[in-house]
């Protein structure tokens, strides 16, 4: 009997899992990735970086290397054209950006996984196109594969726990956080958080990480705000302070509570946006949240295609990995009634009851009031929030070639959701889909220029 034929798009997590499941049940597998190491955004290991706090489950990644030995790996290689069938193909450029040399190569496959994760989302504010700002997973890239710090002082403001790590990070490379700035209120994250306790239990290896991150802020008092936010960032040439100020439950700022806090440098974080681009193009379901819709066994709408990661909904590097186990080993063909599902099934209810609470930090509609006519809302294009005005209910071709945003170098993918939220705003919250979003309707009409 000849093997089934698996091809999974991106190295992180979810995609090694994924490629070592199908692996070991038979398949053979080609795994692409856009970066130069496999990894992806959570394995950032550094070949000479030898500080092992920076880095998180090195044993399962060395690990995960073993079990994908006989997988063919291409890095640098960026899928830009899906065609769902039987076979699937996936269209690949392999070699690095912009290189006279890069070689196309089309893979032909019985079964496609796609684990293409998330991106960090961060929101507008006065003045953060200034130099020193950065978005919190840059600023923690920086630190676990560079060893460098983004500023000497740097505020690490957003939502979500993973503004602790990044703060961690940017300690152990020898920057003073100056503050943390949650915007969730204290009551708000121990009622999402202190629900139903006995489910978190399961997940007893995220109290190790949290006690390690919090003795490291102890140990440097570190101040953490909650409900607050950093609504302007002030500068001439560089980042010289921001302002923070108490926000309400939907994120509104408070006025009279506005401080200044001096520091060189910024790490903004508001969550998580997935990278979209080779589900639409293989014909995936989006839900309304956003999010590949799949099924139990992480299989989408498309015919032959699997999704698993930070696509399917935001729940870190452990959910991530039961995910990628349970859709290789179905990409590959096993059946599911098999005893092989049983530990990476059990992992992912697990991890699902601790991601359930990431809902606590959720976005509020309120944000918009921290903007000023001069905000830039789309950094590409330098477009501006007055630019904005008058479109409330336009289509997102109008709003683009009106105003040219989210035409630049990144697409929308940094503005798309901000803008998006910023024209409802004007139409009393509306949140019909303007830019950078999906309608399960309009899929066949979408063209990315990128998967991997």
């Amino acid at each position: 009997m000849t093997s089934r034929r698996v091809v999974v798009i991106g190295a992180g997590p979810a995609g090694l899992s994924a490629a070592a499941a199908a692996l070991s049940a038979g398949a053979e597998v080609t795994l692409l990735d856009e970066g130069e190491r496999i990894g992806g955004q959570f394995w950032r290991h550094h070949p000479e970086l030898t500080d092992p706090r920076l880095q998180h489950q090195t044993g399962r990644f060395r690990r995960l290397q073993d079990e994908i030995a006989a997988a063919r790996v291409v890095s640098s290689a960026v899928v830009w054209r899906i065609e769902p069938g039987a076979p699937v193909r996936v269209h690949v450029l392999v070699g690095p950006a912009d290189a006279a040399q890069r070689r196309g190569e089309t893979i032909e496959a019985d079964a496609l996984v796609i684990a293409t994760g998330a991106h960090d989302r961060v929101l507008p504010v006065p003045g953060w196109t200034l130099p020193g700002v950065a978005s919190a997973g840059a600023a923690q890239a920086l630190a676990k594969r560079d060893g460098a710090r983004l500023g000497s002082r740097t505020v690490v403001a957003g939502a979500g726990p993973f503004l602790l790590p990044v703060a961690q990070s940017i300690g152990l490379v020898g920057g003073v956080v100056a503050e943390i700035v949650e915007a969730a209120a204290p009551g708000a994250v121990l009622r999402g958080w202190g629900r139903r306790p006995w489910e978190l239990a399961a997940a007893a290896a995220k109290a190790g990480e949290l006690a390690s991150y919090l003795g490291s802020l102890a140990a440097r008092r570190t101040p953490y705000r909650f409900g607050a936010a950093v609504t302007r960032i002030h500068g001439g040439s560089a980042v010289e302070a921001v302002t923070v100020q108490r926000i309400d439950a939907d994120w509104r700022p408070v006025e009279g509570t506005a401080r200044t806090v001096e520091c060189d440098s910024v790490a903004l974080g508001h969550g998580f946006t997935p990278r979209l681009e080779a589900a639409i193009q293989a014909g995936c379901e989006i839900a309304p949240d956003r999010f590949v819709r799949v099924g139990s066994q992480q299989e989408t709408s498309a015919v032959g295609v699997y999704a698993a990661g930070e696509i399917t909904g935001i729940g870190g590097a452990d959910a991530a990995l039961a995910e990628g186990a349970v859709a290789g080993l179905a990409a590959a063909g096993v059946a599911p009634a098999d005893l092989r599902y049983r530990r990476p099934l059990a992992e992912r209810r697990r991890m699902r009851a601790f991601a359930g609470r990431l809902a606590t930090h959720r976005i509020g509609a309120g944000w918009t009031g921290w903007l000023d006519a001069q905000t830039v809302v789309c950094r590409c294009e330098s477009v501006r929030r007055s630019a904005l005005d008058g479109f409330a209910g336009a289509s997102s071709r109008a709003v683009r070639l009106a105003t040219r945003v989210g035409l630049g170098a990144c697409q929308g993918r940094t503005c798309g959701r901000s803008v998006e939220e910023i024209v409802g705003e004007t139409v009393g919250f509306d949140r019909r889909p303007v830019l950078g979003s999906v309608r399960v309707g309009e899929l066949a009409a979408i063209r990315p220029e990128s998967g991997a």
